[in-house]
């Protein structure tokens, strides 16, 4: 709704600007017109093109009121003034006129509607310059200067004012105008932007206190349960909450909002659970292999989760007791925006004909369920020692839906 209004605002600075520069340039050359007939004794072709300017471009400005399009009302007045000042130009010395920079206003016009017109513009303008020069050669002029002798110094000045005020009395001074609001429009925009930071910055860091508090009372009611499985269960439960916890986080604590460095994450989180499960001193060796990637909270938490399974899972039942062990997690980008995520390690394993579908491990049937909300394929590699598997997905671009 914001970003509208803000287009709004920028249109009407423009059509404003346009209009007006139209309404001042119609005044300016009905004067001219007749400036040349009582003051200058112009008499031939000069007066009437300013008198036929002045009167078609108010017309083509009353016309805007009905059909509403700008973009036509500056490409009629482009074309009539290029027209006009190349005649004028013409007729009252050529390449010498000093009438000849009004044909620069155009393409500042141009530049002011869009860059493309601004372009095309000052491309004609290069060629009608060429033009007006070749034919002020001797050999080649086909036309009069009929600006009277006596008159040219008053001609000159006239011209050189008539391009002055409209460079500087109305297109500077509406240009500076719009400028101000524009700057003043972006000031709000980035206040704006800033407080919205804050907030969602507010937020992630309350969803991760949230979720502390979740593990926390997890961890407290595991301490009244003697039952091992249970306390296995809450424990487990436990370290999903923090895998969630970590990317608020992350999120919390960087510039960026919408998308975590996933290196660092998994490097945290498969540390925290190698404490978690096996102690601070373990044989376990990590090895992560992640490119600077970035993805963002619907892609980074279901992805999260499902890495904190494959590993909880290796530590718990791969790499038993006290023995050593290594887990690799490798993630890459195809280049088809595909991602690769590599997961194993060199633990006992489980037998080939267990799958997610006969298994009544929870963690199991997450790993399968997660990469199906990532839209992707796992696949198990039977191949190696312990429990190895391939993963393939993109970064999900809607919000994720539920994994149960």
């Amino acid at each position: 709704m914001q970003q509208s209004t803000d287009l709004e605002k920028k249109l009407k600075s423009k059509v404003r600007l346009v209009l007006k520069v139209n309404y001042y340039s119609s005044i300016l050359s009905l004067i001219f017109s007749g400036l040349c007939f009582f003051l200058l004794d112009i008499v031939e072709v000069i007066p009437y093109v300013f008198l036929s300017f002045g009167i078609l471009n108010i017309i083509n400005v009353l016309l805007y009121k009905y059909h509403k399009s700008l973009t036509l009302t500056y490409n009629i007045v482009s074309m009539m003034t290029l027209a006009g000042a190349s005649v004028v130009t013409l007729y009252s010395g050529g390449i010498n006129s000093p009438f000849i920079f009004v044909l620069a206003l155009i393409v500042v016009a141009g530049y002011v509607t869009t860059r493309a017109y601004g372009a095309l513009y000052l491309n004609l303008n290069l060629l009608i310059i060429v033009l007006i020069y070749s034919q002020s050669v001797a050999d080649f002029s086909f036309v009069d200067d009929v600006v009277p002798e006596s008159s040219k110094n008053l001609f000159a000045l006239l011209s050189v004012l008539f391009s002055v005020y409209l460079l500087g009395g109305v297109f500077g001074k509406n240009l500076l105008h719009a400028h101000h609001n524009l700057y003043k429009t972006k000031n709000e925009l980035e206040e704006k932007i800033r407080e919205k930071e804050t907030l969602i910055k507010e937020v992630h860091h309350r969803v991760k206190n949230n979720l502390q508090t979740v593990s926390s009372l997890l961890s407290l009611q595991s301490r009244s349960i003697v039952d091992k499985d249970v306390k296995s269960l809450l424990k487990s439960s436990q370290n999903r909450v923090i895998t969630m916890a970590i990317v608020h986080e992350m999120l919390y604590m960087r510039e960026d909002l919408s998308k975590i460095e996933y290196k660092s994450y998994v490097q945290e989180l498969a540390e925290y659970l190698v404490r978690s499960i096996k102690g601070t001193s373990s044989n376990i060796t990590l090895n992560i292999d992640i490119p600077n990637v970035k993805l963002n909270i619907d892609t980074a938490i279901p992805l999260g989760l499902l890495i904190n399974e494959t590993v909880t899972n290796a530590l718990k039942y791969g790499i038993v007791d006290e023995n050593k062990g290594e887990i690799h997690i490798k993630l890459r980008k195809t280049d088809d925006n595909e991602f690769v995520l590599n997961m194993g390690d060199n633990g006992q394993g489980f037998p080939k004909d267990v799958t997610h579908k006969n298994s009544k491990s929870l963690g199991l049937k997450l790993i399968h369920n997660l990469s199906r909300q990532l839209q992707g394929s796992i696949i198990r590699d039977l191949t190696q020692k312990g429990t190895h598997y391939t993963i393939k997905f993109k970064e999900i671009r809607d919000q994720i839906t539920s994994v149960a």
